[in-house]
């Protein structure tokens, strides 16, 4: 697991060189069943930057686009919010310049 872990650090790394910020520990885990179409804000955030590049959009469109498919805390109080990477993909796919 400590392999993989320091893996996924790498690739990270790897991808984006200038990004010097804390990488959120669930870019480097994975859910049991590996499935999980949801990440942290934090998580998200991180990659703003590169993304937002690969795609040729403004870091604020991509950060409105994670906030239309971020999903809050279930009755206000339990868990964290989450973002819908799959919804975040499909509208990147679907953004028009």
């Amino acid at each position: 697991m400590i392999d993989e872990v320091n893996g996924r650090i790498k690739a990270l790394k790897e991808a984006d060189p200038d990004n010097t910020n804390p990488i959120p520990v669930d870019l480097v885990t994975s859910s049991a069943s590996g499935l999980d179409p949801h990440i942290s804000l934090a998580a998200a955030y991180y990659q703003v930057l590169r993304i937002a590049n690969k795609r040729g959009i403004t870091e604020n469109v991509l950060k409105d686009i994670i906030r239309k498919n971020t999903n809050g805390r279930f009755l206000g109080l339990i868990g964290e919010p989450v973002v819908n990477v799959l919804k975040v993909n499909l509208d990147l796919d679907l953004y028009k310049k």
